[in-house]
């Protein structure tokens, strides 16, 4: 039987800002700018200030009328990068097969390590006290045998949860559930879902296919049908095998601005490279996917190359390029993902002329951040931009 945990770190950078200074603990803080930005919007709010109804997205102007009294800082997200790759590493120690979805939240694959920390649910309480214990931050946790599922029940019991859905409750659990709880149903769903009187999940898996493909489109159709199931709604699993490797992130609101899209692309870039270097393999072959969060449609495009992927500065460089052309400019994107495939093994003499072409300073780098902490480039590798704003 499988086993994923969502892992969740409260209120993460309003956490990190109360951790270092003792004065604002208790308080409510806010990060994501001053009371005098006007174009800034909350990135985090601490629970005390969610106590006002602060929450992230929403304008500092706003968060200003309903908390006056707020602490609020434009943060540090070189520090937070910090913190963050104090938890992964943390995530690390308890399976090697880990996803990392932002600064602040990962998936952990626990299949088959029963023997190692006893069961799923103990593996996920001793998770908690470890991450408090070496970083001094609370995590929030959902366990569940697929991923979509343990990504809801981790938001079930904050702060510093652990809800777990045992095999075989999955679809009695997403029943329980209001629409508001489906991840991946933004704005203009949860529109929609008003509109035809949809309150609960329960009210969606009463519906035919064929009346959900009529009222939301085939794709977002197909997607509610599985998701109030309690079925692997989402792809988060990497690709098995060898012959491709991608990854791919939800984001909880759509993405407009040009420098977070191009965070994100980076990020799921450098994921998809170490996993490359890692594996000690390259590519030619590499794919953009975008999906829009007004229509739930999604497109992908695709490039072969002359020659073999050779650093992760060339692989996001090819990918921005894919994304400029496929992009329709002006559109919320709610997912966005990248890969490589029609892998190889690469060849040692093939390998040395391609890296004549490039710094050895640039090579020693990826090596060295491989060995390091492979599995979480983002957090320590960047390209003059910051990740997870």
């Amino acid at each position: 039987m499988s086993y994923f945990i969502h892992a969740d770190l409260d209120a993460f950078y309003a956490s990190v800002e109360q951790l270092d200074h003792s004065e604002y603990r208790g308080k409510p803080v806010i990060v994501g700018g001053l009371p005098g930005d006007r174009r800034s919007v909350v990135s985090t709010a601490s629970y005390e200030a969610r106590a006002y109804g602060v929450h992230s997205a929403m304008p500092i102007v706003t968060a200003v009328k309903l908390c006056p009294d707020g602490i609020y800082l434009r943060g540090s997200m070189k520090r937070y990068q910090e913190k963050s790759a104090e938890v992964m590493a943390v995530f690390s120690g308890f399976t090697p097969h880990l996803q990392q979805l932002s600064v602040d939240e990962a998936f952990l694959d626990i299949t088959g390590t029963g023997k190692l920390f006893g069961p799923p649910q103990a593996l996920a309480r001793k998770l908690k006290e470890v991450v408090f214990e070496r970083t001094g931050l609370t995590v929030s946790t959902g366990l569940a045998s697929n991923k979509y599922v343990a990504k809801i029940a981790s938001g079930m019991s904050k702060p510093d949860g652990l809800f777990a859905v045992m095999p075989g409750e999955e679809e009695q659990f997403m029943l329980s559930l209001p629409v508001g709880k489906i991840w991946g149903a933004g704005t203009k769903t949860q529109e929609l879902f008003a509109k035809h009187g949809l309150k609960t999940c329960a009210d969606i898996h009463r519906l035919t296919p064929e009346i959900l493909r009529s009222i939301f489109g085939k794709a977002l159709g197909i997607f509610l049908y599985r998701a109030v199931r309690g079925e692997a709604a989402e792809s988060f699993e990497r690709d098995r095998g060898n012959r491709s490797m991608s990854a791919e992130r939800t984001f909880p609101q759509d993405l407009f601005d040009e420098f977070k899209i191009e965070t994100e692309l980076f990020a799921i870039a450098s994921e998809v490279f170490f996993r490359l270097l890692e594996s000690n393999y390259q590519s030619r072959t590499l794919t953009i996917k975008i999906r829009y969060g007004e229509d739930f449609s999604t497109e992908s495009c695709q490039e072969t190359l002359q020659k073999p992927l050779s650093t992760l500065n060339e692989l996001y460089d090819q990918l921005l390029a894919l994304f400029r052309k496929k992009y329709r400019e002006g559109k919320g994107i709610r997912l966005l993902g990248a890969g490589v495939s029609n892998l190889e093994p690469v060849n040692p003499i093939r390998q040395a002329e391609l890296f004549d072409s490039v710094t050895e300073k640039e090579r020693v780098l990826e090596k060295s951040i491989l060995k390091i902490n492979s599995k979480y480039p983002g957090a320590a590798l960047k390209r003059g931009r910051l990740l997870g704003i």
